[in-house]
């Protein structure tokens, strides 16, 4: 095992998001820093306790360490298993998801316009 989400379920989307970040860190970077409010802030708080409630707290920690600036939505891919295919959707249906109170989409939404108008 080479990181320690490895044995995650959504282990291949964690690096996609922090590959393709690298790859596009400006741009990223940019998008992170539009999306940070209250409501991330909260978001990026839930997807921690989750992650904590189902023991996977210093996971969460390392996949944060290697997401600054550049994949901070793997943490979403960290705490809830079931939150992947956001990164499937449109931008757009990302961000009302978002604007629902969804924390995965809050957190997922600037690497999905990242993906979106890198591709």
């Amino acid at each position: 095992m080479a990181n320690p989400w490895d044995c995650l379920p959504n282990a291949r989307h964690i690096y996609g998001v922090l590959n393709r970040g690298r790859a596009r860190m400006d741009e990223w970077a940019k998008a992170r820093l539009e999306a940070t409010n209250p409501e991330w802030e909260a978001a990026w708080l839930a997807s921690r306790t989750e992650a904590e409630r189902v023991s996977r707290g210093s996971i969460w920690e390392q996949v944060w360490i290697a997401a600054r600036g550049v994949g901070m939505g793997a943490l979403a891919l960290v705490a809830w298993d079931d939150c992947a295919y956001i990164l499937d959707l449109h931008p757009d249906v990302v961000a009302t998801l978002a604007g629902s109170g969804n924390h995965a989409a809050i957190l997922l939404l600037p690497a999905v316009r990242g993906m979106y108008e890198g591709d």
